[in-house]
């Protein structure tokens, strides 16, 4: 790890991750090929993909999708260390609310109506 990786400021949002049942720190790709996805480096947000590994891995999604999903479902609730890393990102997440949606959806209390089948109320 490098000390500007530290110190610079990053467009990439840094987040924890595990590795094995260590808690280290990760990186969320905002652009690139890899947006959105969490990888180890900075500089892998603009590697080059590597085919094969895609290939290979579409085929074994295919074939063993459902038991992954199983048995990664199974870590994340009894791991320690996956514990910790959700801990940590939920504490480190904003506080802000989304913003509320404009009047359309504003429905003043005490006002009650029988919907006919066209959207409309009857009085």
């Amino acid at each position: 790890m490098l000390l500007r990786e530290i110190f610079q400021s990053l467009d990439e949002k840094q987040i924890w991750g595990r590795r094995g049942k260590d808690v280290v720190r990760k990186f969320r790709c905002t652009v690139g090929r890899r947006k959105g996805r969490i990888v180890a480096k900075i500089a892998q947000c603009f590697a080059a993909p590597n085919v094969k590994a895609k290939i290979r891995m579409k085929r074994t999604r295919a074939r063993l999708g459902a038991k992954m999903m199983r048995k990664r479902n199974k870590t994340m609730r009894t791991n320690p260390a996956s514990i910790r890393v959700q801990a940590l990102n939920k504490a480190s997440r904003s506080t802000t609310k989304a913003p509320k949606r404009g009047m359309k959806s504003f429905k003043p209390k005490g006002t009650k109506g029988t919907r006919n089948k066209k959207g409309g109320t009857r009085k």
